[in-house]
C-alpha cells in the first residue's frame, strides 16, 4: 500500500517562501510520476506541478519560475519550494503519485495521493 505523508505548509504573509515535503513509502522501488495539486477555498483541484522519473519537470504557468519541485529519490520525498508566494497561492496542497511502471507494481492504478498540508498567504 502507498502512503503519501505532507508537510510545511503554514501562514506566510505575500512575498514570502515556503518548502512543502512529501514523504512516500509503498513500492518505492517502483518508477514513477510525482505531482503537486492544490485546492482553493471552495474551488476545484488543479494542477501545479510534476516531475517525471527521468527529472523533467512541468510546471502550471500560475507557478511557473516561482515554484520549484525536486525529488529526492534515496529518501523517498517529494518536495515543492515556494518563493514570491501571493495570496492567490492560499490553497490545500496534496501531493500524488501515478504512472507506476515496473514489475510487481501498481501499474493499473490511478494514483495516490497524500491528505494535503495547508498553505496559507497572507496580503
Amino acid at each position: 500500500q502507498v502512503q503519501l505523508v505532507e508537510s510545511g505548509g503554514g501562514s506566510v504573509q505575500a512575498g514570502g517562501s515556503l518548502r512543502l515535503s512529501c514523504v512516500i513509502s509503498g513500492y518505492t522501488y517502483c518508477t514513477y510520476n510525482m505531482k503537486w495539486y492544490r485546492q482553493a477555498p471552495g474551488g476545484e483541484i488543479d494542477f501545479v506541478s510534476k516531475i517525471n522519473p527521468d527529472g523533467r519537470t512541468t510546471y502550471a504557468d500560475s507557478v511557473k519560475g516561482r515554484f520549484t519541485i525536486l525529488r529526492d529519490n534515496d529518501k523517498d520525498t517529494l518536495y515543492l519550494q515556494m518563493n514570491a508566494l501571493k495570496p492567490e497561492d492560499t490553497a490545500m496542497y496534496y501531493c500524488k503519485t501515478d504512472g507506476y511502471v515496473g514489475s510487481s507494481c501498481p501499474v493499473q492504478s490511478p494514483g495516490y495521493w497524500g491528505r494535503g498540508t495547508q498553505v496559507t498567504v497572507s496580503s
